[in-house]
């Protein structure tokens, strides 16, 4: 029987064990160019004996941002500054995987330099607010994209995902969830469009799947995967079908050959799609669960059913550097503390402790 515990390949890289850390925005780019510093380094290299680490959103492109803080990968001083980060995480035997994100509507015109518009695949604002330097601001709406500037945003995906490769990463995960660019383009509130990207579900998946051809083709298809979370309201997003989207999708994406699919479940509806794309998608299937409770290790039964291959921790990994460890014995567990999950300085971020070989905590 297969545990989360035991190694996997990973379209040719080796993983140590099935137990991903999921992408959680930090909000610490605090280098050069909105880049990563040494303490992101720390951070990261610290969660190493994870099978997968995936980072954060990156932005693959100036108007991608859709957060303060956040990093990018489209210049060469943000390559630069990964490097660090993929080196720190190497040396210490762990694999990791640059999560690239658009984030299409969901940012503010303040977060540019330019103080250029956002833009999606229809000029449709999302309710509420955005945390801005300037504090709280209501979202505005997008620019559309033409159908003759597309192709380039896709590209931008495709020359970050260039970039990863250059800076050390193992691969990148297109962020095809939580309401950003890729999820508005599948989404039937957020994409309006009447042309080839939009309307049918066969259009609307259009994006999706371009974009992970596209990135496919640069880096190869085992260095590449997509992140999806059917069924998620996050960001005003409102799927009236995603029972029909992303089995359609999943038989798109599988001759790809792409290196994994992760789908992150918010909804109690969600699990009946995960079943749907498991049955479709024949490659390497990680899940971050919804459950009842906390996500801890009562989800790595979820490997043994055959549900999942891996499985994804966010804020318990966040919490527990070496929660591969606490998992084999149940805990015990760090608790999250929230006032640190944006931004600041190492609290909360670097300082939670592990346990020793005597089972006390200590400095990671």
């Amino acid at each position: 029987m297969t545990t989360a515990f035991d190694p996997i390949d990973l379209s040719g890289t080796q993983l140590a064990n099935r137990i991903a850390m999921a992408p959680m925005t930090r909000s610490r780019a605090y280098g050069p160019g909105l880049s990563p510093t040494e303490l992101v380094a720390e951070y990261y290299a610290q969660r190493a004996t994870a099978g997968l680490i995936v980072t954060e959103g990156i932005q693959p492109s100036v108007t991608g941002q859709g957060y303060p803080d956040t990093p990018g990968l489209h210049s060469e001083e943000q390559v630069a500054a990964w490097r660090k980060v993929t080196d720190a995480v190497h040396a210490r035997g762990g694999r990791i995987f640059a999560q690239l994100m658009h984030s299409g509507r969901v940012g503010h015109p303040s977060l540019f330099p330019d103080g250029r518009a956002s833009v999606a695949p229809s000029a449709v604002a999302a309710a509420g607010e955005l945390y801005t330097a300037e504090g709280p601001k209501s979202f505005v709406a997008p620019r559309e994209l033409s159908a003759e500037e597309i192709p380039a945003v896709i590209e931008e995906f495709a020359h970050s995902a260039r970039n990863a490769v250059e800076a050390g990463f193992d691969g990148v995960e297109l962020h095809g969830a939580n309401g950003y660019l890729i999820h508005q383009f599948l989404a039937s509130n957020t994409n309006l469009r009447t042309d080839e990207w939009g309307g049918s579900v066969e259009n609307r998946i259009r994006f999706a799947v371009e974009a992970a051809g596209s990135v496919a083709d640069a880096i190869g298809a085992g260095r590449t995967a997509i992140r999806l979370s059917p069924a998620n309201r996050l960001n005003d997003i409102a799927e009236s079908d995603p029972h029909d989207v992303y089995p359609v999708l999943a038989d798109r994406l599988e001759p790809l050959g792409l290196a994994y699919v992760h789908i992150s479940e918010n909804s109690p509806e969600s699990r009946e799609v995960t079943r749907a794309v498991r049955d479709r998608f024949s490659g390497t299937l990680i899940l971050n669960p919804l459950t009842e409770g906390p996500t801890d290790h009562r989800a790595l039964g979820l490997v043994e059913e055959g549900l999942a291959d891996m499985i994804a921790f966010g804020a318990l990994f966040l919490a527990n550097p070496d929660l591969p460890r606490r998992l084999r014995t149940s805990g015990p567990y760090n608790t999250p503390d929230p006032a640190g999950f944006f931004g600041g300085d190492g609290k909360g971020f670097t300082d939670y402790p592990v346990l020793d070989r005597a089972g006390q905590l200590t400095d990671a």
